[in-house]
């Protein structure tokens, strides 16, 4: 039996001592009604001189005698229960000792037995640890070289152009944006990759087998939040912006950027920032001159290692400086709780010596 049943055994035990002791209360207040009683009918049989009424009083005397001496044998034998309580609580109590001790030895025999088994383990650690050294100092100078490199990343180019829509000058977007970052500080760490004509189920695809850190978007869109893509015959194919959210929802983990370079493709960025760090959009139509100089600074000072924002920022004020009236068209939104000036994409290695 565990302690925790000699315990309850225990709690049991005193709880049947209580009932009794309110029941042994109960009776002695019957002997002191009966005593009462007694008490006046002799009081009424020194006072008396009928007979009649002498023999009444000591009839219910007789009676009351009687009926106390029922109580008190009633309180004799309660006595005599809560006797036995008491005894079973005490021999409850010391079970409940020896039980406490023994589980305290075992738990101590289990902590040792725990404890030489860590020392073993410890030991075997150690051993391997010393024989893993030679490797380590082989492989520390590869490692602290590798330190130094900025995190490489993808930035997934997916261009649709319809045959049957107005035909936009992708591929010098593409060119001018791949010409930049070849110019960044940390060129090594952008990689691009393009896909052309580009059908809904090919956007998965690109996903799954490039896993990009930036997705780009670049075609048209429409003024009711369509984003066009192509469909088997190269002709347009309209795709909601649900359908663009619930893709980024699905396709979310390594994903920090969304940039639709279209046209009407600011509440598809609004909304996809529920499910990635941010989205650039355009709140209106933008022409070709204007999409390819924002995005081809965008992504060159996105390799020089600079925040979200002064990379957005630094955009915008190419197009003002080429004289493209259209800085205000883009906007970028951020996930709640997060400042686009803390977003960095490409970080820069850290430098500095230490001991």
């Amino acid at each position: 039996m565990s302690s925790d049943q000699y315990r309850r055994k225990v709690q049991q035990h005193q709880k049947e001592i209580g009932k009794l002791q309110q029941e042994k209360a109960r009776e002695a207040k019957k002997i002191a009604d009966i005593n009462r009683k007694i008490h006046s009918a002799s009081q009424a049989v020194s006072r008396t001189t009928s007979q009649s009424t002498l023999s009444s009083k000591r009839r219910e005397i007789d009676r009351q005698q009687n009926e106390l001496a029922r109580t008190e044998k009633k309180i004799a034998d309660i006595e005599e229960k809560i006797a036995r309580e008491h005894k079973k609580v005490s021999d409850a109590e010391k079970a409940l000792a020896r039980e406490e001790e023994r589980e305290h030895r075992e738990r101590e025999r289990t902590r040792q037995r725990a404890a030489r088994e860590n020392d073993r383990r410890m030991a075997d650690v150690t051993g391997q640890l010393a024989s893993h050294d030679a490797l380590h100092n082989q492989t520390q100078s590869v490692l602290q070289q590798l330190m130094l490199l900025p995190p490489r990343i993808t930035v997934l180019f997916l261009a649709s152009n319809p045959v049957n829509q107005q035909q936009l000058r992708l591929d010098e977007e593409v060119r001018s944006v791949t010409d930049t970052i070849r110019k960044s500080e940390h060129r090594d760490a952008v990689e691009l990759t393009s896909c052309w004509a580009v059908r809904p189920g090919d956007v998965l695809q690109a996903i799954n087998e490039h896993k990009p850190a930036i997705v780009h978007f670049s075609g048209h869109g429409t003024d009711q939040d369509h984003i066009v893509f192509q469909d088997d015959d190269g002709n347009a194919k309209l795709v909601t912006k649900d359908a663009i959210v619930q893709m980024m929802k699905a396709c979310s983990d390594g994903i920090r950027l969304v940039f639709f370079n279209t046209c009407y493709s600011r509440d598809q960025a609004e909304a996809v920032v529920e499910h990635v760090e941010a989205a650039i959009g355009m709140n209106t139509s933008i022409g070709d001159d204007a999409a390819e100089v924002f995005a081809s600074q965008f992504y060159s000072a996105i390799g020089f290692g600079l925040s979200l924002k002064n990379a957005f920022e630094q955009a915008r004020a190419l197009l003002m400086m080429e004289g493209i009236a259209e800085d205000d068209t883009p906007e970028l939104f951020t996930s709640s709780g997060l400042d686009s000036d803390d977003i960095v994409i490409v970080r820069p290695p850290e430098t500095g010596g230490g001991a």
